[in-house]
């Protein structure tokens, strides 16, 4: 494709003189860098494990489709949609699937990704320009902080689980990305993860029971969860498409954080080229779709943004040939048993380090686009962003229409009255730059 990249600091090399096991090396650590969290979702709301890999794979694979293959973003599961799969289809007694509601709660989550089309359509109308006056680096930079952030717990939560490993696994990364040399330099997280997991095999921390009862090969798909069957009551069906849809809200404007992250990241503008509204066709139609078949929502995904930012290599390649592992990983339950049996501390311990390179992408965007904070409009929407979306993080706002409970995440809080406050206040002086070049 002819796209320059940095790797480590030796400098800018074409990603072809990588060589294809070194590129498929590189995939399959961003494979790893998403399962962690891509499964968990799946576990949280009882939808089916090798389906949610299976949309995640076809899911990034046509993003990279509708995006010209020029962003490295691989979509994995999304959190922001926990809340409505929890308020539609709780979790049984036992943590047992809520089978029965679960295609209602997918039919919700399908309507929100074409709210994404919406948004779609007036980026392509009305331009980018028009419309990024409402999304300035003032706006997005603290998201991007804000999603870094918010995220932290969760890894820390991962962590506590066993320090041990945790440390183990944060501490190869750190080794392998400072003193390391060639590959050892780009590919830190598998590194980490076999160091970690080896360790963890000693202390007795892996439970191999599931690897040996589950199968070789197994399909993918299971027709009882496709939101189809939602249409069977219609009442109910519409019910989730008016608990669900709001949601997106918070989706779209992590998207746009996440692209901008993606953008700071690999130094390209993204935004511009392909175009804000390619990137949210991309997310919105594979939301849909995974949706559609029984598959948690998709999104852009920060820990491969962490991974870019982490191995300076950004060949959308790349990404495509992780998607490809987590395709061929859906149809093996064997497979995913083994890589499910990964400590959850391991993960926390890598999660650590990739979090936190996400708000340093957002404080480096801040900094390379010379946001003025002497200007008291710039500092009260910076600090409104910041702490709603951190004081939100874990309670959201709930608000009803009539029978139907809604609940906006912190980020989407944060999202609309950072966009609201620098729409009203006046010095809006943002002027988009479309070159290729510019950030």
């Amino acid at each position: 494709m002819g796209m320059k990249t940095n790797i480590g600091s030796e400098g800018i090399h074409d990603a072809r003189q990588l060589g294809l096991p070194k590129m498929l090396i590189l995939g399959l650590q961003h494979a790893f860098a998403m399962f962690g969290a891509t499964v968990l979702v799946p576990l949280l709301t009882g939808l089916s494990v090798s389906t949610t890999l299976l949309m995640a794979g076809l899911g990034t694979l046509f993003f990279h489709l509708v995006t010209k293959g020029k962003v490295p973003a691989f979509l994995g599961s999304s959190f922001a949609f926990l809340g409505g799969y929890a308020a539609i289809a709780p979790m049984l007694a036992d943590n047992v699937p809520n089978k029965e509601m679960l295609p209602y709660a997918c039919l919700g989550v399908a309507a929100a990704g074409l709210v994404y089309l919406i948004l779609s359509a007036l980026f392509k109308v009305f331009g980018v320009n028009k419309i990024m006056r409402f999304f300035p680096p003032v706006v997005t930079a603290p998201i991007i902080i804000a999603i870094g952030l918010t995220l932290a717990p969760s890894a820390i939560t991962n962590c506590q689980q066993n320090w041990i490993l945790a440390v183990i696994a944060l501490g190869t990364i750190i080794v392998c990305n400072i003193w390391g040399k060639g590959m050892v330099k780009i590919i830190p997280i598998i590194i980490a993860i076999v160091v970690s997991y080896i360790v963890a095999i000693f202390m007795g921390e892996i439970n191999f029971t599931a690897v040996k009862e589950a199968a070789w090969f197994g399909l993918p798909l299971d027709s009882k969860a496709f939101a189809f069957n939602a249409f069977q009551n219609s009442s109910m069906a519409i019910t989730a498409i008016i608990a669900i849809v709001p949601i997106s809200l918070a989706t779209m404007m992590e998207h746009i954080g996440d692209i901008s992250a993606i953008s700071a990241t690999c130094n390209r503008n993204f935004l511009a080229d392909p175009g804000l509204h390619r990137t949210l066709l991309g997310d919105g139609v594979a939301t849909t779709l995974a949706s559609l078949f029984g598959g948690p929502a998709n999104t852009t995904y920060g820990e491969n943004t962490g991974v870019l930012a982490l191995t300076k290599v950004y060949d959308p390649k790349v990404i495509r040939i992780a998607a490809c592992v987590a395709v061929v990983l859906s149809f093996s339950p064997k497979v995913a048993a083994i890589i499910s049996t990964i400590p959850y501390a391991i993960i926390g311990g890598i999660s650590l380090i990739l979090y936190g390179m996400i708000s340093g992408i957002g404080l480096r965007s801040v900094v390379e686009n010379k946001v003025d904070f002497t200007k008291s409009r710039n500092l009260i929407i910076v600090a409104v962003i910041l702490v709603t979306a951190l004081g939100f993080a874990d309670t959201g706002l709930t608000f009803h229409i009539g029978s139907v409970s809604i609940t906006l995440t912190g980020l989407a809080i944060a999202a609309i009255l950072g966009i609201v406050l620098n729409a009203a206040i006046p010095g809006n002086d943002y002027v988009f730059m479309s070159e290729e070049n510019k950030d």
